[in-house]
């Protein structure tokens, strides 16, 4: 697995989850074209591009390109990299049918085919090792898994502009982009 500096922007879940298998980095979906409605989202996404960096990386279809120009219209050009899959013919394997251009999406590529796109973007491999938020780390700060947790959770997302109806791991993603863990400890008065 392979630590990136940057943040990555993918289309959907199963692109997600196909890429979290190869990357250790925070990955964020733009839920299909509902980015293009989602303010709190696109505010996170330039956040990420400027505070670590931003690989979009999504389909080769017409509708991947729709996405992507979008957020090139957005997005800062500073801190964003482009990272571009091959026309595949095929579909993926949840599917019953190919999509309407019969092209596989990211989350049907081979691993290395993605590695390599990543490569080609500039990709950074992280050096620091600081740690990471864990999902102890929320459970121990009240911020889940207890009474109380879900409406701290939300003051905490409201307070740093985080989308509301962010699930639990891209919770997790944009806590580790805006802050450290020692930061979140000190906020909720918890000794590492």
């Amino acid at each position: 697995m392979i630590k990136l500096e940057q943040a990555i922007v993918v289309e959907g879940k199963y692109d997600k989850n196909t890429l979290s298998q190869l990357v250790d980095a925070p990955i964020f979906e733009t839920n299909g074209f509902g980015v293009m409605k989602d303010r709190a989202l696109v505010a996170l996404l330039r956040r990420a591009a400027g505070t670590r960096g931003l690989i979009v990386l999504t389909d080769s279809d017409g509708a991947g390109f729709v996405i992507r120009n979008y957020l090139k219209s957005v997005l800062p050009k500073q801190g964003v990299f482009h990272a571009y899959i091959p026309d595949v013919p095929g579909k993926e394997r949840r599917k019953d049918k190919s999509g309407k251009e019969g092209k596989l999406g990211v989350e049907g590529m081979r691993p290395e085919v993605l590695l390599q796109a990543l490569e080609r973007a500039g990709v950074r491999e992280r050096t620091d090792e600081r740690p990471q938020i864990t999902k102890t780390d929320l459970f121990l700060c009240g911020l889940s898994g207890g009474a109380g947790s879900a409406r701290r959770r939300a003051e905490l997302m409201r307070r740093l502009e985080l989308p509301e109806h962010l699930g639990a791991n891209a919770f997790l993603d944009a806590l580790n982009l805006l802050m450290t863990r020692e930061a979140l400890f000190r906020e909720y008065n918890i000794q590492p």
